[in-house]
């Protein structure tokens, strides 16, 4: 439920780690198997005397972002540096934009805690510089000590800032699996590997201080962060202890945020334009990347309604990632489109998840025999999940595990003798229910299953069982 006096913004990092260079030199961006520093060079480096040269690819991903993401593309940009010291910076300045990012003004829609559409803009998208990575020995507050490990330093960064429109945990999470799965539609990054995307949180209560938590990796951690910081400020508001604006540290093992340093303000970075780099003039890229973009997900939902035939929920559901979309789409052609939206939407995700296992570890030709036997009545609903079940868990092909675990639908002679030996043998739900008591007959259906080995319809033996039972 969103809370009305919680106000939460945004600022997302995305690596663009599908990219085959970095954002400002030629290290290659496969650093993330490799031993620490190991993918550096003098420019990623910032050793006196090297010259960053821009990676064109990267900007023309940058373009294709804001545009996905309804932003107004800036004719003009250029890069500023961004005066800072820490650890895992090595330049002591990081080369970001500032007054001109590539983007401004888009919007995503999320589904609101009311269940509704909404709308949270977007304030900027623009280019910059990821930073090396601090590795400590511990938590952050109590480490020994901590290592740092340059390989990641000058991988392309996109920073995607939202306005504070969001009003609870659950909202954000919605937000950042939004931004993901329209990510991943694009094809500019692998949000499977690490530090692919990292999240800082803005929180406060209205009237109150705003606190930042930091370089958060996980969309799960962004809610739980939040939660923590909507209990710790609610606290101390009813305690009367004074609120600063500052940064903290999310620590997923203990569940808590913890300070880090008083909020910056942007003068405390002096920015000023980078002056080994141009101005770039893109206007007239943006046409050409416009008419590259893939058709992206709120789109294919439209589609997939309009065009085979199912419910808006499910095609949702299938359009949520890619590769799910792209399942459906091939099964969809060869079976039921409706069918194959309920059996993978309902079912075949569901059975995924449990496992920990993604759509690529299912065959969609496995799929299509699946539906084909239910379409042609020789397996029930219930033998085309145990189906799916069983090839998850031991592989086989379908028909094949049809036969060796008698799936085979019985013949509707078989089903109406287990009905008239169900009722014979319940007597007292069959007492029960002529007495008044309809939900009785569930367990003369249950009955029926278990004489059928599950292999009868279910509402096909509900029905007989109601018919046997009226004629009583």
């Amino acid at each position: 439920m969103a809370e009305k006096d919680v106000i939460i913004g945004l600022e997302v990092h995305v690596q663009l780690n599908k990219l085959n260079s970095k954002l400002f030199c030629g290290c290659s961006t496969r650093y993330h198997d490799a031993p620490p520093n190991t993918h550096t060079c003098p420019v990623c480096l910032g050793l006196p005397g090297t010259l960053p040269v821009l990676n064109r690819g990267a900007v023309e991903y940058a373009i294709r972002v804001a545009l996905a993401l309804n932003c107004d593309i800036q004719g003009e940009t250029l890069f500023y540096r961004k005066n800072y010291y820490y650890p895992d910076l090595p330049k002591a300045f990081q080369i970001t934009q500032y007054d001109f990012p590539i983007g401004l003004g888009g919007k995503i829609l999320i589904k609101g805690d009311d269940g509704e559409e909404k709308t949270i803009r977007i304030t900027r998208v623009h280019m910059e510089e990821d930073p090396g990575r601090l590795v400590h020995a511990g938590t952050i507050d109590r480490a020994k000590y901590t290592m740092v490990d340059y390989n990641r330093c000058g991988m392309a960064l996109l920073e995607v800032v939202t306005e504070p429109d969001l009003r609870s945990p659950k909202e954000a999470r919605s937000f950042l699996d939004k931004l993901r799965n329209i990510l991943e539609y694009l094809d500019v990054f692998d949000g499977d590997l690490e530090g692919a995307m990292r999240i800082d949180s803005n929180i406060s209560l209205v009237g109150g201080e705003r606190a930042e938590v930091k370089n958060i990796s996980s969309h799960k951690g962004v809610e739980k962060a939040l939660a923590y910081e909507i209990t710790r400020q609610r606290s101390a508001r009813r305690r009367g202890v004074a609120q600063v604006q500052e940064t903290r540290h999310y620590d997923e093992l203990r569940g808590i945020t913890v300070t880090i340093r008083t909020k910056e303000e942007a003068h405390d970075y002096r920015y000023f334009p980078e002056p080994d780099l141009v101005p770039m003039r893109i206007a007239d890229w943006v046409p050409r990347v416009e008419a590259e973009l893939p058709e992206l997900p709120d789109a294919k939902r439209e589609r997939f309604v309009s065009e085979y035939g199912i419910a808006d929920d499910h095609a949702k559901s299938l359009t949520s990632e890619i590769r799910v979309a792209n399942f459906y789409e091939l099964v969809a052609k060869r079976a039921s489109p409706r069918l194959a939206a309920v059996m993978v939407a309902d079912v075949l995700k569901g059975e995924l998840n449990y496992r920990d296992a993604t759509i690529d570890d299912f065959s969609p030709d496995h799929m299509v025999e699946i539906l084909d036997m239910l379409e042609n009545g020789k397996i029930t609903d219930k033998g085309a999940v145990e189906v799916i079940r069983t090839i998850l868990d031991h592989g086989g092909d379908p028909a094949g595990v049809v036969e060796a675990k008698g799936l085979v639908k019985v013949e509707d002679d078989a089903v109406k003798e287990a009905v008239r030996a169900a009722v014979k043998e319940c007597a007292q739900a069959v007492a029960d229910y002529r007495s008044g008591n309809e939900k009785s007959i569930n367990f003369i259906v249950g009955q029926v299953m278990k004489k059928t080995r599950g292999r009868a319809d279910p509402g096909e033996a509900n029905r007989l069982v109601k018919e046997a039972l009226d004629e009583m």
